[in-house]
């Protein structure tokens, strides 16, 4: 537990130590599948899907957010190993995912947004320290000597996961109602 909670202050504080720790450790992927669960259930909570929606739209949340962290650790490492690599490139989806995973723990602070008045500020904080997450994760996932390139690839990816999200969610609201 303690290596847990270790992990997440250091991906919090974008440590080149825990995110290269973290994706040569197998085992840390179920840890990284929890972060990506919690972040997604702390987004909902803060946007307060329960008002809008009840407990249908922590189920939603939590599937969108499940498939676009593997669509966006997949789309990343092929991205990063074919169109960008660098010549000391060398990536997996397990890695990815790893990293990826420990990247959203800036999401766990979404909780916050169901205090009135700060919704707005909360999520657009942790989004950006997410994507800044994600880019030192991708930097240390893919071994780039540059945060220009993983930038970049991160850019590119989420375009492309942006777009799948959304329809994810468009598909899975027209189906549940």
């Amino acid at each position: 537990m303690m290596m847990f909670l270790y992990r997440l202050m250091g991906a919090a504080m974008l440590d080149a130590g825990t995110y290269e720790q973290v994706e040569a450790d197998h085992r840390a992927t179920a840890q990284s599948l929890l972060v990506v669960v919690l972040a997604s259930l702390a987004a909902g909570a803060g946007a307060r899907l329960q008002t809008w929606s009840g407990a249908i739209g922590f189920v939603r949340i939590s599937v969108i957010a499940l498939v676009t962290w593997i669509a966006w650790a997949v789309l990343t490492v092929q991205i990063g190993t074919r169109v960008l690599p660098q010549r000391q490139t060398h990536s997996d989806s397990g890695e990815m995912m790893r990293t990826l995973g420990f990247a959203a723990t800036p999401g766990l602070l979404q909780v916050f947004g169901m205090i009135p008045g700060v919704g707005k500020p909360v999520f657009a904080i942790t989004l950006v320290w997410m994507f800044a997450a994600m880019v030192a994760a991708v930097k240390h996932a893919l071994d780039y000597s540059s945060v220009g390139r993983a930038l970049a690839v991160c850019a590119l990816a989420a375009l492309v996961v942006i777009v799948f999200a959304f329809g994810l969610g468009v598909l899975l609201s027209t189906t549940a109602s």
